[in-house]
């Protein structure tokens, strides 16, 4: 069947993800996996004179040669996708056709693809996340010391600096860098266990050989570069789906975060940030004026989307009964691409989005004008207790000139806070109106601010050349 836009097809098809995740995750990558399984398979017994060696390299020979009209054929006969695969596998291989899958059940096959997918897939996460990371060291360095607004409760709290909320976001995203890293290493194949674990079809397909089904499994898993499980099922584990979606969906909330802030600071009431924007893009079919944050708004909502697989792979994992039930497999073929493919892209355009973020500085450097003497309230409220004054009352005396202070702004006007404080005897009894017009002036700051953006900045630098180090080739 040919599939076009006339019928219905995944968006991640076209839309979401990069070429390299979707051909990762293609049913014809998949095959092609699975035919190195079985050429790994038929070249250990090769090796312990269950096979020939003509019948290897003719394995090898069509190990790419994935047939899938072929295939589709066959398994509208069969209902058994890897059988079907089987069976035109082996009509492309006269020599080596006979041999394929010889002591194999069906998820010795397929399980060690899919752990080499995830390996593979976790790979170009962990490099996604790399570029990320990159690019918000570099602005929070360049942004370490601009001061803006923060704000608890969407309401004006203290000043900060842009680097030191850009920390924030990469402080999240570092700790998902970290938390893939471990995830891939420990990635592990089912191994060759046959139908429940025991091993039991190479024990007897091995008798009298001299070796060992483990030692013919640790020799085929040498050759696929990939770790087994110690005891599986007739699976493996299936609490590894759901440590790699967790992990994913880890990634998805720390972006999602940086993008719902970032759609908040986009919006005229605070003017502070914004996504890129192309001359030629449109924001509104009805309203040509606006500029729609559309980058940020994808990714909160692949972000959800992810959010909600880790609950399929519990599910999988926790109520797949005795050595193996198949309600795990048609949803699989669906939430794990599907994890990757939107994961690949929040993480494109979040690099996008911060290489190209736009800076409202005159709209920060308003929001700090007209909200920041609040926030100088603190250091004023503290030097009038150190000068012998009551901290209650003062509090109370600053709240007072605070409200009325706010409404003024509500209404459009200067923020008139100083000149009421300066102006208030109860507060002047103990500091001098210069005195106070110069701790106002002062403001609460931003304290450490600059120096721990920096700090993390270089920490990320760090943890990216250290492993650019770790897997650059070395000489002999």
């Amino acid at each position: 069947m040919d599939y076009t836009h006339e019928t219905y097809i995944s968006p991640f098809t076209w839309r979401y993800g990069s070429a390299e995740m979707r051909t990762l995750w293609s049913d014809i990558g998949k095959r092609r996996l699975w035919r190195r399984v079985w050429v790994a398979l038929a070249a250990a017994q090769a090796e312990v004179g269950l096979v020939t060696a003509a019948q290897v390299e003719d394995l090898r020979a069509h190990q790419d040669d994935v047939d899938w009209e072929r295939a589709q054929e066959i398994e509208a006969e069969l209902r058994h996708d890897l059988m079907a695969e089987v069976r035109a596998y082996a009509e492309q291989c006269p020599v080596g056709g006979p041999i394929i899958h010889l002591g194999a059940t069906s998820m010795d096959i397929e399980d060690n693809a899919d752990a080499l997918r995830l390996r593979e897939a976790l790979g170009m996460v962990h490099a996604r996340l790399a570029a990320v990371l990159a690019a918000l060291a570099e602005r929070i360095e360049a942004e370490a010391d601009t001061p803006i607004m923060a704000y608890t409760h969407l309401q004006p709290a203290e000043p900060t600096t842009l680097g030191y909320r850009l920390s924030l976001y990469a402080q999240d995203l570092l700790d998902d860098y970290r938390a893939v890293a471990a995830v891939r290493e420990r990635i592990r194949g089912k191994g060759f266990k046959g139908a429940v674990g025991t091993s039991a079809s190479y024990g007897h397909l091995l008798e009298g050989r001299g070796i060992t089904p483990q030692a013919l499994e640790e020799r085929i898993m040498a050759q696929l570069g990939l770790p087994a499980f110690p005891v599986t099922s007739q699976t493996y584990p299936r609490k590894m789906d759901f440590q790699v979606l967790s992990v994913l969906a880890s990634i998805a909330q720390s972006a999602h975060k940086f993008a719902l802030d970032l759609r908040l600071l986009q919006s005229p009431l605070f003017g502070e940030l914004a996504e890129p924007f192309g001359r030629r893009q449109v924001g509104s079919s009805a309203m040509p004026f606006k500029r729609n944050p559309v980058a940020s708004e994808t990714i909160c909502s692949l972000a959800r989307a992810v959010a909600g697989l880790p609950r399929i792979a519990w599910d999988n994992a926790a109520l797949s009964a005795l050595e193996r039930t198949l309600d795990d497999s048609a949803n699989r073929r669906s939430a794990l691409p599907e994890a990757f493919l939107a994961v690949d892209e929040i993480l494109s355009r979040m690099a996008g989005i911060v290489r190209g973020l736009r800076l409202g500085r005159e709209a920060m450097a308003r929001n700090l004008a007209t909200y920041g003497p609040f926030a100088a309230t603190e250091p004023l409220l503290m030097a009038l207790v150190v000068a012998g004054a009551d901290r209650q009352a003062m509090h109370e005396r600053i709240r007072d000139n605070a409200m009325a202070a706010w409404e003024a702004v509500q209404r459009g006007a200067d923020n008139p806070l100083v000149d009421l404080l300066a102006a208030d005897g109860a507060i002047t009894r103990y500091l001098a109106p210069d005195e106070v017009r110069r701790l106002m002036r002062e403001g609460a700051g931003v304290g450490d601010a600059p120096q721990r953006s920096r700090t993390l900045a270089r920490t990320i630098r760090e943890a990216l050349h250290a492993v650019a180090r770790d897997s650059s080739p070395r000489g002999g």
